[in-house]
């Protein structure tokens, strides 16, 4: 089958050939990222394999159906770039990759609050300079602090672990309680009150339209004074603006991001030598207690090679019988869905 892969970086090229080494699919790699202007170098293709900054609305589906696109091959796990009842109305089937190294996302978030907690960005550029100095760099023990985590699905359920092993106190918050975090000893509670008794925040679930934004003006309002927060789940989970204010009133004390709700147009590209126009994106910058990511902490040689195995058995699949391995509908937006509380 013909796929044409778009946002294609070397290393998706690599681990993607090597996956389809028995060569079963004729995989056409594009670096541009899809939308309706691209959409055309899908010609010929029966597949497009897409990431999670590829444009898929009701235009693009359409343009890609009518060129006889008939799988959406998705390298990712969340979903909400998709137009999905566009897609089932054209009869476009949709797959995506459910899990691959929750352990990969899991470690990036511990990554971020040690960095943030120990000042380790500070402390690195002070030290090239000749400066050793330690006022500034104050952090806290992590054993004994309180973790809030909303979403314990696979990766929130490995982070869970890891902050149990720092002899964290672990609150949750989500739609089901997840048996291994019970076994933890983590402690389910409603939103407002995870939010109220946490020192650190850290978002794990997926993007819905009800999830965006949960995290909002009231939501930081909400939140222990001086607390961190921490996303590495998608970025319009955060009302970055809201962030922003509570940074300055010293309500939120950190920030942790590897995703940002504008980051299309940023992200998996080189722009060192190009002016940052998103004026928001840039005023986070400024912040000292503030560490973004480029969209990174999936990026482990074990996650990449998981999505890319998950995403050939998706095209295996409809091949042979028109249906990915791993399918989404319509319903999964509901059943997506956020607790009340």
């Amino acid at each position: 089958m013909r796929v044409a892969v778009f946002s294609t970086r070397p290393y998706d090229r690599e681990f993607l050939t090597r996956a389809n080494h028995a060569g079963r699919h004729d995989l056409v790699f594009h670096e541009a990222r899809l939308d309706a202007g691209t959409a055309i170098a899908a010609q010929g293709a029966q597949a497009v394999c897409a990431f999670v900054n590829d444009r898929l609305d009701a235009d693009v589906l359409k343009r890609l159906h009518g060129l006889g696109v008939r799988m959406v091959a998705l390298r990712s796990a969340g979903f909400n770039h998709v137009d999905l009842p566009a897609a089932a109305a054209l009869g476009l089937a949709v797959g995506r990759v459910p899990e691959y190294s929750p352990y990969a996302v899991a470690e990036h978030t511990a990554a971020l609050i040690l960095t943030l907690n120990r000042k380790i960005h500070r402390a690195v550029a002070r030290v090239r300079e000749g400066n050793f100095a330690l006022e500034g760099l104050l952090g806290f023990d992590l054993h004994g602090r309180t973790v809030g985590i909303i979403g314990t699905g696979k990766i929130g359920a490995c982070f869970a672990r890891i902050m149990s092993g720092f002899g964290c106190t672990v609150l949750a918050h989500a739609p089901e309680v997840n048996p291994d975090c019970i076994a933890l000893g983590v402690r389910y509670v409603a939103l407002p009150d995870l939010l109220a008794a946490s020192d650190i925040v850290s978002l794990h679930c997926p993007l819905t339209p009800a999830t965006r934004h949960l995290i909002d003006a009231p939501a930081l309002a909400g939140m222990k004074r001086g607390a961190m927060l921490i996303n590495t789940s998608r970025g319009a989970m955060v009302d970055t603006r809201a962030a922003i204010g509570a940074l300055k009133s010293g309500q939120l004390g950190s920030l942790g991001l590897d995703v940002y709700e504008e980051e299309a147009d940023l992200f998996f590209r080189d722009l060192s030598d190009e002016v940052i126009r998103d004026d928001v994106f840039a005023r986070l910058l400024t912040f000292p207690n503030v560490v973004v990511t480029g969209h990174q902490a999936f990026f482990t040689a074990d996650a990449l090679t998981g999505i890319a195995e998950v995403t050939l058995a998706n095209l295996d699949h409809f091949e042979a019988d028109g249906r990915p391995l791993h399918a989404v509908s319509v319903e999964r937006v509901v059943s997506a869905a956020p607790p009340a509380g």
